[in-house]
C-alpha cells in the first residue's frame, strides 16, 4: 500500500506528514491562553466538543513564534491520549508518496533536525518527512 502524506508549510517549508498520525486538518478560530505552560504551546481550543492544547510550529521548532490572526490552519494529531492541534501556515494537500523515506544526510537547520523523519518524493517535488509527535513535544526534547 502507498504511503499517502499530507503536504503542509510551515516556517516557509513546505513539509509532509505521514497522514496515518494525522486525525483532521481545521481551520481555528478561537484560541484561549494557558497559563504556566510551556513556551511552545498556544492554548487551548474547542473542536467537536473537545479541547484541543494548541502547539505554535514556529515555536515547536524554536523559530519564533505565529503571529496572532483572526484564523488558523492546524493539523490535529492525537498522541498518548491528548489531542493537539499543531498550527502550520498552510495545509495543501494529501498526496501518495512516490518512494520511500531517505535519510536527510546532513543536517538541515535549527528546529528541523530534531523533527524531520528524512526525505520523501510526492508528485516529483521533495519533502521534509515531519514526525508530528516531535513538533508537539517542543524544542525542551531536545535537551532531554
Amino acid at each position: 500500500m502507498t504511503e499517502l502524506l499530507l503536504i503542509a508549510r510551515l516556517g516557509g517549508r513546505r513539509i509532509a506528514f505521514p497522514a496515518e498520525k494525522v486525525e483532521a486538518v481545521v481551520e481555528l478560530e478561537g484560541i484561549t491562553p494557558a497559563p504556566c505552560s510551556a513556551a511552545h504551546v498556544a492554548g487551548l481550543a474547542a473542536l467537536r466538543s473537545r479541547v484541543l492544547t494548541v502547539i505554535d510550529g514556529l515555536a515547536a521548532l524554536d523559530l519564533g513564534r505565529t503571529e496572532p490572526a483572526a484564523a488558523r490552519d492546524a493539523v490535529v494529531v492525537p498522541c498518548e491520549g491528548h489531542t493537539y492541534a499543531l498550527i502550520v501556515e498552510e495545509v495543501a494537500d494529501v498526496v501518495p508518496a512516490d518512494a520511500g523515506i531517505s535519510s536527510l544526510g546532513a543536517p538541515v537547520g535549527a528546529g528541523w533536525d530534531r523533527v524531520a523523519l528524512g526525505t520523501i518524493e510526492a508528485g516529483g517535488e521533495l519533502f521534509l518527512l515531519v514526525d508530528p509527535w516531535l513538533l508537539i513535544a517542543g524544542p525542551a526534547a531536545a535537551a532531554a
